[in-house]
This record gives C-alpha cells, sequence and structure tokens, in this order.
C-alpha cells in the first residue's frame, strides 16, 4: 500500500498547530508540523512532534462494558438511553448532567450540546474549559457584549511591547514562544514583559520581569489604568464612540489611589520595576496582552480578566495590528465548545439564555423541549451528584477524579450516583473505575471533524488511523443515544460534515450581524469542500467570505448599543486566606512534556525524560526553615487533602509559595494525587476554580527506605508509601519509598512479578556503609528485573538501561551488575532536551570544557536543542549559571 500524506491539527495546547503526517499500512511513518498552517507554520514543541509515539493501542478500551463485562454496542447504547430516560421520567431532566471536555471535536461538542438543552431540556452540561478558560469567556462578555477574541497571532510579530501576563508560554504554548522568540531577533525594538510570582523558563525573552505577589494582577492592572489617564494617553475619539464606562470606571478606580508606590507595595514588587512597566505601556502604540491561567484561576479571575482588557479599551490598542488582548487557551478545542455552547451558562452559537436566544435556538431545532436558564457549573454540578440532586451523569473526554478541585468529593459522588457512563479512550481510568457504563471513543489521530484554536482558527481535524476494536468517534455515540431515546428526527446525521453544515446554519439563523459568532458562507460547502477546508478565522459570513483577522478597529461590539463596556474592579483577597496552621500558598500548573492527566503523553519515551517524577518547587528560605533538602520528599497538605512528591530547591519561587504539577494522576502516581488537596473556591461569575491559590503546609518526609525496580513489563503500582512509574526505552522504572521496613527484599520483588519464569537467575550486590542493595534478575541471560534499594537517591541509570536494551548479557556484562554504579559511567543527569536525550550533567560538562556561549553551540557539541526548540530556554539558564560560576573563578 502506497503512503498517503495528511494534513491534520495537533492534540494538545490552544494554539492549534497543523500537522502533515505520512501514513502507510495503517501506521503513521512521519510526522512534522504543516509549513502551510498559519498558527505554526512548521514548527512544533516536544509534545506535538511525538503524537505518533502516543497512538498505541496499549490499555485502549476497544469494546462497550457494562458493570465491568464486555457487550455489544446496541445492548450499550439501549442501556445509556434507558438509564437516562428512566432518570428524566422519575425525577426530572435535571436529575442528569453531561460533563464534557476540550478534547472533544466540534461536532461531538455540537450534538452532545444539542441533546442536553435542546431534546433532554436541561442545561446540566458543562465542559473541563470551565477549569481553564471560563473567567475569559466571562470577562470578554462583560466588556465586548460576547466571548470575542479580537485578534490573532500575527499581531505578536508586528507588536512593539507583548505583555505575558499569567502564562508560563515556555512551557504551555511552546509555539508561540518560539514565535515571539524570532520576531524579537527580527526586531530589537520588541520589548517583552512577563508578569508571573515565578521566573519560569518563559523569562529567557523577556525585558522585564514583575514577580507580583499572587491574586495582586487586579491592582497592578488598575494602577496601569490610573497612570494612563493621568499621562493622558487615552484615544480619546475611540472612548467617545465606542466605550461605555469611562467616566464612572475612571472615578471608582481614582479613588483606591493606586500611585505606582502603592501599586509596588501591594504587588510586593521593586517599584523601578512597576513604573518601567506602565511607560512602556503607556508610551507603545502596538501593544499585545497575552494571558492564561494564571489569570483565569482565581476567585477574581473575571475581574483579573476585565481589569486588563480595561487598559486596552481606553487606549483604543484593539483591532489593529500588532494591537489587543489576546487569551490563550488551554485546550485544543476549548474554543470550539464555546462556540457550540458547551458551558453550563451559554446556548449554541454563542447565543445566551435571553428568552429571544431560547426561542431561535429551539426554533431551528425544533426541539421538542429546551432549557430556559443556565445548567451547573463544574464545581456545582459535582456537588450536585455528591448531594444526590443529580442521579445520572455522562463523562465524555475527561478525568474529573483527577483534574477538579477537592477531588475525593469527586471519587464519592461518582461512587454513590445511581447512573454514571464514561466515553473514554483508556480501559482503566481514575473515573471510568466507576462508569456502569464504558464507552470505547476514538481517540486523536483516528477522528474527524474541526477544532478552533485560540485565534478563533477553524481547522480540520482528519483522520490518519481506524480505531483500534469497536471504539467509536464520540459524535456518533451521542446521535445513537439521541435516537435510541427517540429523538431520532434531530439526530440522523451521516458525518461530521453534516453536523458542521446545521452548526453553520445555526450560527447564522436570525443573526443578522447581533452575534459575533457567524460562519454561515460555510452552511452549504460539500462534502469534498469541508474535506478540504483551509484553516480560516470566524466570522466568515456574507461580510467576511474569506474569513477574518481582527475585530473592533471599528468598534462594533456585541452589545444592545454596539459599544464596550469598562469594569471598575477592586482587587480582592483569595478565598481561602494562608494562616497559622496552613501558611504556604500552593500554585499549580503544567510541566513542559506532559499534558492533563498524561493518559497520552505517558505513553511517549520522550516524553517521560524531562521529568520522571512528580515535584513541589520550594523557596531556598522555605527549605531551610522546614527542613527539607534537593531531592528529598515533602508532604504537602491543605484542609482538603494530602499529597507526597520530590522537592526541588529554587531561588525562581517566591518564598510563600509551593508549585506543583497537575498531570500525575494515582494511575502512575499513589501519592501526587494534586486535584484532593486544591480548594473548591470558584470565581462568582464565571465559576472557574481557583487552582492557584490553596493554604497548604508542609514538611519534609524522610523514608526508611527507597528505591528504583526497573522491569520491562507493567505492574500494578506496589504498595508502598511512595511510587510513580515512569516508561523507559526498555520497559518501566518505578521510583519508590517507605517508611515500613522490608526484610527480605528478594521475597518482596517476587511477589511483583507477575511471572517468575523457570531457570530465573538472581544476582545480588550488598554493601553495608551507606546501605545498598541491588537484585538483578536475569532469565536466559538476559536482564528482566533490577531492584536497587539505597539510602540516598542519586541514581545512575544510564548503564543500567544499555543492560536492560541489549537482548543477551555476555560474561563482562553481567560481571558490571556487580559493579560500583558511579564507576560504570558517566551520569548525563536530568533530561534537558527530550528529543534527544541529553541531561543537564551533560550540557554542563560541554560548556565548561568548551567554553561554550550560546543555544547554538550546545546544539552543536550535543544536539540539545537542535530539533523542537521547547527545551531551549533552560539551555540558555544553564549557560547563564555556568557563565557566571566562571566569571567568578577566573576573578579569584
Amino acid at each position: 500500500m502506497s503512503s498517503r500524506i495528511i494534513d491534520t491539527t495537533c492534540a494538545y495546547c490552544g494554539v492549534g498547530c497543523g500537522i502533515t503526517a505520512e501514513v502507510e499500512n495503517h501506521a503513521i511513518i512521519a510526522l512534522s508540523g504543516d509549513a502551510h498552517h498559519p498558527a505554526n507554520h512548521g514548527r512544533l514543541c516536544v509534545k506535538g512532534s511525538t503524537l505518533a509515539d502516543t497512538v498505541r493501542t496499549e490499555g485502549r478500551l476497544t469494546q462497550p462494558r457494562i458493570s465491568g463485562q464486555s457487550v455489544g454496542w446496541q445492548e450499550a447504547i439501549a442501556t445509556v438511553a434507558r438509564g437516562f430516560s428512566d432518570t428524566i421520567a422519575k425525577y426530572g431532566a435535571d436529575a442528569v448532567a453531561f460533563y464534557v471536555s476540550g478534547q472533544l471535536l466540534t461536532e461531538d461538542y455540537y450534538v452532545a450540546n444539542k441533546l442536553m438543552k435542546g431534546y433532554i431540556g436541561s442545561a446540566n452540561i458543562d465542559t473541563n474549559s470551565r477549569l481553564c478558560m471560563s473567567s475569559s469567556v466571562t470577562g470578554h462578555k462583560r466588556a465586548f457584549g460576547s466571548d470575542t477574541v479580537p485578534n490573532n497571532y500575527e499581531d505578536l510579530e508586528q507588536a512593539r511591547l507583548i505583555v505575558l501576563t499569567g502564562s508560563n508560554t515556555a512551557w504551555c504554548h511552546p509555539v508561540l514562544f518560539q514565535r515571539i522568540k524570532h520576531a524579537r531577533q527580527k526586531n530589537p525594538e520588541l520589548k517583552v514583559v512577563v508578569i508571573d510570582p515565578r521566573e519560569t523558563d518563559t523569562l529567557a525573552i523577556a525585558d522585564l520581569h514583575i514577580n507580583l505577589k499572587a491574586s495582586t494582577d487586579v491592582v497592578l492592572f488598575n494602577g496601569l489604568f490610573n497612570y494612563l489617564v493621568q499621562q493622558d494617553r487615552l484615544d480619546h475619539q475611540y472612548l467617545h464612540d465606542h466605550v461605555n464606562g469611562f467616566e464612572q470606571t475612571r472615578k471608582q478606580l481614582a479613588g483606591q489611589q493606586l500611585s505606582i508606590a502603592k501599586v509596588a507595595k501591594q504587588c510586593d514588587v521593586d517599584e523601578n520595576r512597576i513604573q518601567q512597566f506602565y511607560d512602556w505601556f503607556t508610551n507603545t502604540e502596538q501593544v499585545v496582552t497575552c494571558y492564561s491561567q494564571g489569570v483565569n484561576q482565581s476567585s477574581q479571575g473575571t475581574d483579573k480578566v476585565n481589569s486588563l482588557l480595561n487598559c486596552h479599551l481606553i487606549t483604543g490598542r484593539i483591532g489593529k495590528p500588532g494591537c489587543g488582548p489576546l487569551s490563550l487557551t488551554g485546550q485544543p478545542n476549548a474554543m470550539g465548545g464555546r462556540e457550540v455552547g458547551g458551558l453550563a451558562n451559554t446556548l449554541a452559537a454563542h447565543m445566551d439564555f435571553k428568552e429571544e436566544d431560547v426561542a431561535t435556538v429551539q426554533q431551528f431545532w425544533n426541539s421538542p423541549t429546551i432549557a430556559r436558564q443556565a445548567g451547573l457549573k463544574a464545581v456545582d454540578l459535582f456537588s450536585a451528584v455528591d448531594s444526590g440532586r443529580i442521579k445520572a451523569i455522562w463523562i465524555m473526554a475527561t478525568n474529573p477524579v483527577v483534574s477538579m478541585p477537592n477531588a475525593s468529593i469527586i471519587s464519592r459522588a461518582l461512587q454513590q450516583c445511581e447512573f454514571v457512563v464514561v466515553s473514554d479512550v483508556v480501559a482503566q481510568g481514575d473515573t471510568s473505575a466507576f462508569a456502569d457504563v464504558l464507552l470505547p471513543a476514538a481517540g486523536w489521530g483516528e477522528k474527524d471533524g474541526t477544532v478552533t484554536n485560540s485565534e478563533r482558527r477553524i481547522s480540520r481535524q482528519r483522520r490518519l488511523l481506524p480505531s483500534p476494536g469497536e471504539a467509536r468517534p464520540d459524535w456518533r455515540i451521542i446521535c445513537d443515544v439521541a435516537i435510541a431515546m427517540g429523538f431520532r428526527q434531530g439526530f440522523e446525521f451521516t458525518s461530521p460534515a453534516d453536523i458542521f453544515r446545521e452548526h453553520a446554519r445555526l450560527s447564522g439563523y436570525q443573526n443578522h450581524g447581533r452575534r459575533d459568532f457567524d460562519i454561515s458562507a460555510l452552511a452549504q460547502i460539500s462534502d469534498d469542500e469541508y474535506d478540504t477546508l483551509l484553516p480560516v478565522q470566524w466570522p466568515v459570513n456574507e461580510q467576511y467570505p474569506d474569513g477574518c483577522k481582527r475585530l473592533f478597529k471599528n468598534g462594533g461590539f456585541f452589545a444592545p448599543n454596539r459599544k464596550a463596556q469598562l469594569i471598575a474592579a477592586t482587587s480582592q483577597p483569595p478565598q481561602y486566606a494562608v494562616n497559622e496552621e496552613y501558611p504556604l500558598q500552593l500554585n499549580t500548573g503544567r510541566s513542559r512534556d506532559h499534558w492533563h492527566t498524561m493518559t497520552r503523553t505517558e505513553l511517549s519515551v520522550t516524553l517521560n525524560r524531562h521529568r520522571s517524577e512528580p515535584w513541589a518547587e520550594i523557596h531556598p528560605d522555605t527549605a531551610a526553615q522546614y527542613g527539607v533538602g534537593t531531592g528529598h520528599w515533602l508532604s504537602i497538605g491543605s484542609q482538603w487533602g494530602n499529597i507526597r512528591v520530590r522537592a526541588m530547591i529554587s531561588k525562581r519561587i517566591r518564598p510563600e509559595q509551593v508549585f506543583v504539577p497537575i498531570h500525575w494522576s494515582r494511575q502512575l502516581a499513589n501519592s501526587a494525587w494534586l486535584g484532593a488537596v486544591v480548594n473548591p473556591a470558584v470565581d462568582p461569575f464565571s465559576g472557574q476554580p481557583e487552582s492557584k491559590h490553596t493554604p497548604v503546609r508542609i514538611h519534609a518526609w524522610l523514608p526508611v527506605w527507597q528505591a528504583k525496580l526497573l522491569t520491562r513489563e507493567a505492574l500494578p503500582l506496589p504498595e508502598v508509601d511512595y511510587c510513580v512509574r515512569e516508561r523507559t526505552s526498555f520497559g518501566f522504572i518505578y521510583h519508590l519509598a517507605g517508611d515500613e521496613t522490608i526484610d527480605n527484599w528478594q521475597k518482596w520483588l517476587f511477589q511483583q512479578l507477575s511471572v517468575i519464569p523457570d531457570g530465573l537467575q538472581v544476582i545480588t550486590q550488598r554493601h553495608a556503609e551507606p546501605m545498598t542493595l541491588r537484585l538483578s534478575l536475569l532469565h536466559q541471560q538476559q536482564l528482566i528485573a533490577a531492584l536497587l534499594v539505597q539510602q540516598q537517591d542519586p541514581f545512575n541509570r544510564q548503564w543500567l538501561t544499555e543492560l536492560f536494551n541489549r537482548s543477551t548479557l555476555d560474561g563482562a556484562q553481567m560481571a558490571m551488575l556487580l559493579s560500583d554504579d558511579k564507576q560504570l559511567a558517566n551520569d548525563p543527569g536530568e533530561t534537558v532536551c527530550s528529543c534527544h536525550a541529553v541531561g543537564k550533567n551533560t550540557i554542563i560538562n560541554a560548556i565548561q570544557s568548551q567554553r561554550l556561549s550560546s543555544e547554538k553551540e550546545v546544539g552543536h557539541c550535543t544536539r540539545a536543542g537542535t530539533n523542537c526548540g521547547s527545551c531551549l530556554p533552560e539551555i540558555r539558564a544553564l549557560l547563564q549559571t555556568q557563565q557566571e560560576l566562571m566569571s567568578e573563578l577566573e576573578s579569584t
């Protein structure tokens, strides 16, 4: 069979990169960035470039299951339909709920929303996008009258000042980070300001860092508003023609008396930094402000959004080349979900629960009933499951048992819920464990439809591979259930193109320019035109037949009077403040090479290299206060739960903060269930959880023993106090520690293995001081497992990996199993470059021995940073540190 070249989109963040895949014999044989896609122009980060590694059938759910038993689709669909229909008949429509995901395609999202709101008649459908960008949605709607992102990525290249606030762009949106980096190289006048309590890798492109105290964003931007007024750097004509509420907002914010000195004090930032930021913003016409979860994930997230939008509106810096606020969404199709009404407080096609909108949608759908008021947002929705108000729930393409705040409540709620349906790709997951009915869904590479990225750009997701077993696309599953519930007329779609055409028709139905989302020019496209649809920014209608790059340059907001609205916000403390019992603030976020709960990224050996265990970043002063050393474990507790993770000591974080990544689920780590620690506070307007500020306490955990178990096969997580599973080139490494002494390690090891082959050879190496033990298991001269028990953590995996990667060992190699590992191979250290498996020690040695001074030179010597570029900020940081050390040595 000849190979096929297929253009599709990346499955990860909201940048929406295009991908070109070469497929042969139902396998991806090559994958690269789509050079013609306007979001990335051929660039990919390390996650996108390794997507082919994650399309394995390993661990996939391939058949429907009821109560754990495999069944056919007909029985599964009938059971789901009956479960929901019976619940509605007995308790009413509001007793059922859907919880969906930004991992769904727009067509999947559309029919899920249509079924729940237009046919079941309840708005109890919400999405995990509630956790990442709903404050941005609400801020947009309060200011613009619509959830509109006004500008596009090209503005990053055309700006003279880029403000990155609440966004570790280098790790969370790496391709946009690379675009900004290249824009700075081409335009020396471009300046970048990073606003973040932490010193992240994004500072590699920063001219100024505002390391503000957490939750003081409103103070910072209200102060900027006042400064712009005082300096009279306003666009008076734009304000007069297109903006409401200026005088009232000016008076209210002037009353806060936010001088630069007062802003600096409240934000705990050097006054000169505030002055510099305000001056640059005031005197630069072309300003783009990019913001993300650090702004949104707050109990004051919506006010934070509006405080920064105000500064763009009063200066008229919106809708023009190089100008505007740019919300960087977290998921690949969070925007598509917003378009179809995936949030509980919206209707399809960017309509709301106003009487005329409800009538419009019901008339278009010809639906028998329709929701007439907003449903329950995510946190409240699961609280209703927990209290028994919601009796049946369908969870699609997401893992709330791990990702929701106060997550132990989610487990309890699903455990006692009368009827739980889960659509997923994995056979064993934290959430699917609670499913009465488990439905196998198609995964990335098997789906066909559309997604919309952060700049309003609709792109085609094209199917690359067949689904394993009986897995089906989500839209097909939803439509089959709807038909089985008696709603055939509204769900007789035969393809994603059918659904897309209806979605496009609804966007233009009785619109007449009243709503921002309008793709009615695509409502009549043929199947062939849908298949070949090129990326396009909405609106796509009679006025903009080829799409629209920017909105609001000349006003035209979507409020009744077509004007934007300024919002005067007052800074508020987090809902749960630190106190004597919980004196530190937990901040959560992403790791560079992982995604959500790792059901996809864990499958890639490359992506597991950068961070093999979950960690907590703390300041050296905090570490000293609590007696914590690098590599030690921390016990982190809040009033909601506790975790144990490795300590990473760094001056890049404020002393009052603790940072922990979100990714490790209970499938991969038995003590790092972060969602159970995070507080349940939400923004009162958006319902978005406050994931950036949970009061916690910490203490050092010093286990009696620690160990590494290396195996070729995947094992159930050993029942010890601390266990993390890491996928490697040869199999798996289990990082272990415990408080309970184990007297017979060989017996313990044999208990962990599923099979003990005949003729097994055991090689033992033991040292008394310091206590170390190595048990190596060989079968037919092949190393099949190794257990290293030691009091201290240093672990040189390189030589053992080399032995595991051999099919058989000769005498000399077997003798190595009795040698001191420090003598066997140079330890490359913690992985920096995942693509080429280059460690920190390797890079440092090259810098020192060859006096390297640039990322390019490091790449030439070590290959680090020569592929996707995701590691370049870390390489730059190592260069800077080593150059400072060498300068100090030379001066002494």
